[in-house]
């Protein structure tokens, strides 16, 4: 996975260098998300990876499968990940292209941890109580995790807030034991 990503970033990198150029980030972000969906697709993919079509068939495929979508920038991002047999990294590219516009835009990627599931009213209500923690607007990624007993466990980046019922008791356990 990490050579996927070593890779795709170059390509994610360019096209983000681009958009932020032509002041499209958003829309190259939904242009991304199609062909990530689209090289996602096992058929799609399937085609993708045969050997047996050429580049220009491959990239021909992609852009009819846009629907006309494929104009300027993008037809020539879709020729060049076609020559390079790269257009199975769709997903990786568009991945990391959201790492790269998520950082341009100061929000960060916040994975929470908690015990039961949190529904949409509740996030909402604890988003701001976050964002003050850890300075910074965040996109959070709930993550259901039973094993923290109670409370949650929020990462962004190698930041760590751990108000779980596991975290309390591995730190009495730590404080019994010093």
């Amino acid at each position: 996975m990490a050579e996927l990503v070593t890779v795709a970033r170059p390509y994610a990198e360019a096209v983000f260098r681009l958009a932020k150029e032509k002041n499209a980030l958003a829309a190259w972000s939904e242009q991304l998300a199609k062909l990530s969906a689209l090289a996602g697709n096992a058929e799609v993919h399937a085609c993708l990876a045969n050997p047996g079509l050429t580049a220009a068939q491959k990239a021909d495929l992609v852009k009819s499968l846009l629907g006309g979508a494929a104009d300027g920038d993008l037809s020539s991002f879709i020729d060049i990940l076609a020559r390079n047999e790269r257009l199975t990294l769709l997903p990786q590219i568009q991945e990391f292209f959201e790492s790269l516009k998520s950082a341009e835009d100061g929000v960060k990627e916040a994975v929470v941890f908690s015990a039961y599931p949190i529904d949409e009213a509740q996030t909402r209500n604890l988003l701001p109580t976050l964002e003050a923690h850890f300075h910074s607007k965040l996109r959070p990624e709930i993550r259901v995790t039973p094993e923290l007993i109670g409370g949650i466990k929020v990462v962004v980046g190698d930041q760590v807030l751990d108000t779980s019922v596991r975290g309390k008791l591995e730190a009495m356990a730590t404080a019994l034991r010093n």
